[in-house]
């Protein structure tokens, strides 16, 4: 409140807001210098002329403000775009094993991917398996039994994997007819057993199967996801067995979630399996037996499909098989990674989301370079697949002796090094084909979205345990 004078009279006078308060101020000040200085007049336009200038002050303030904010979001946009480079444009540069370790920060945006379409027969009835489909490179491999190399002086118990020594290995990786390691090695005589045990009526069931499905849960890692029965054909409920290999704890699990097998051991389609003495701590790499060993699981079998316990079926097996392997003359067929093409990108990925022991890691990484593996190059013609990552959780064989091979070889590779066998497929299947250039191997890399349309994806109940250190 200030005084203006009216007519002679001092009248009190009210502004509002800032401007008000700061022409108040002048008011009060204008009034002293009248009381102290009464013969000192200021200019009667000088009202007009100070909020002029006070406008033009407070319009450069907010010029000033503007401009502040605008280079602060140019700043924070600037450090968006280096955030979110891309991991494979870091493992195109020369980086060694020490540099593996040290990669961007993940974006928080998760890229979204979809199924696309795959030209599958219309009925199981409209199908017949072609005639010489089974003729390729012939042999006869045989497997290892019982331990016969001195067990190693700082190990007191056999191995599930054996102990195979590298001049084995090299041998293995050639497609004749010899005896290699493929898992189930028992131990010499008096050693315990090594793990993977089932009940002789189980046994006897697999053997009888010729067209199998299979998957696994242990640790209760999973929930039991059971194949979409009206998308399965009554040809296929009849002839194909599907098998889900699970340990007692997860039985136990299932169990209390209302997944109580029947008299004859079924849960739906799936014909439940129970493996008694684990052969690995690492669950992921107990996991690997059912995946890769089925030719050794199910003897009588001609084919198999292996599904992750992620996923559910929606699809015919036979159906499946008569696309990826009949049609496409192959005889293993894998998708390729949603994501990653590259080793070395799967091997940074590996390491930024602790999926392993790093040293683990770099030491398999070392020496499968040692051995001749490169980078994935897209754009050169002579590159054998599409993709040197694949998306492990869905497998189509025909078990024939390079299939069989195949799968012996891989196994030994995570029994040997670590479990994360993305790490290891395109080195096992670079060196077979190196080592073999007169026996093709017929696989068959089928895009991720393909995938997506034979299961449905989920997510895993729970994160298996670590691995020992």
């Amino acid at each position: 409140m200030v005084l203006s004078k009216y007519n002679g009279e001092w009248l009190q006078e009210r502004r509002g807001g800032i401007i008000g308060a700061i022409l108040n101020s002048v008011a009060r000040s204008e009034q002293g210098f009248r009381v102290g200085r009464r013969g000192r007049r200021f200019p009667r336009n000088f009202k007009l002329r100070f909020f002029h200038w006070l406008v033009a002050l407070l319009l450069a303030a907010l010029f000033l403000l503007y401009f502040a904010t605008f280079d602060l979001k140019l700043l924070s946009n600037g450090n968006e775009e280096e955030n979110n480079l891309s991991l494979s444009q870091e493992v195109h540069q020369k980086i060694s094993i020490h540099d593996a370790a040290v990669t961007p920060p993940k974006s928080k945006r998760r890229k979204q991917h979809f199924p696309c379409e795959v030209g599958l027969a219309a009925a199981v009835d409209n199908i017949i398996e072609p005639k010489n489909y089974m003729n390729f490179t012939e042999f006869s491999p045989e497997y290892v039994e019982r331990e016969k190399n001195p067990l190693p002086a700082n190990s007191l118990e056999s191995r599930f994997g054996g102990y195979q020594t590298l001049k084995e290995r090299e041998k293995s990786f050639v497609a004749r007819n010899q005896t290699i390691h493929c898992g189930f090695v028992k131990g010499p005589p008096r050693f315990s057993s090594t793990g993977f045990e089932l009940s002789e009526n189980d046994k006897a069931y697999m053997s009888t199967c010729r067209v199998a499905v299979s998957s696994c849960i242990f640790g209760s890692s999973d929930f039991l996801r059971r194949p979409t029965s009206r998308l399965i054909s009554e040809f296929s409920k009849k002839n194909v067995c599907f098998v889900m290999f699970v340990d007692e704890q997860t039985l136990s699990k299932l169990s209390s979630e209302g997944h109580i097998p029947d008299e004859r051991g079924y849960v739906g389609l799936w014909k439940i399996v129970v493996v008694r003495n684990l052969p690995y701590l690492d669950m992921r790499k107990t996991g690997k037996v059912p995946k890769f060993l089925s030719h050794r699981l199910f003897p009588s079998s001609r084919y198999s499909i292996w599904i992750d316990s992620k996923m559910r079926l929606n699809t015919d097996p036979m159906l499946i098989i008569e696309f990826f392997l009949w049609r496409m003359r192959a005889e293993y067929a894998i998708s390729n990674h949603y994501d990653r093409h590259c080793v070395w990108e799967e091997v940074l990925q590996n390491k930024r989301l602790n999926k392993y022991n790093h040293t683990a890691i770099d030491e398999q990484f070392m020496f499968y370079q040692s051995d001749g593996l490169t980078k994935f190059n897209p754009s050169d013609p002579n590159t054998p697949l599409p993709s040197y990552v694949p998306e492990g959780s869905f497998i189509i064989r025909a078990h024939t002796p390079m299939s069989n091979l195949f799968s012996c070889l891989w196994f030994n590779e995570v029994d040997r090094f670590t479990s994360r066998d993305q790490l290891s497929f395109a080195y096992t299947y670079l060196k077979l084909r190196r080592m073999n250039p007169d026996r093709p191997f017929h696989l068959n890399m089928f895009k991720d979205c393909q995938r997506r349309t034979l299961a449905k994806l989920f997510r895993h109940r729970t994160v298996p345990s670590p691995p020992p250190p």
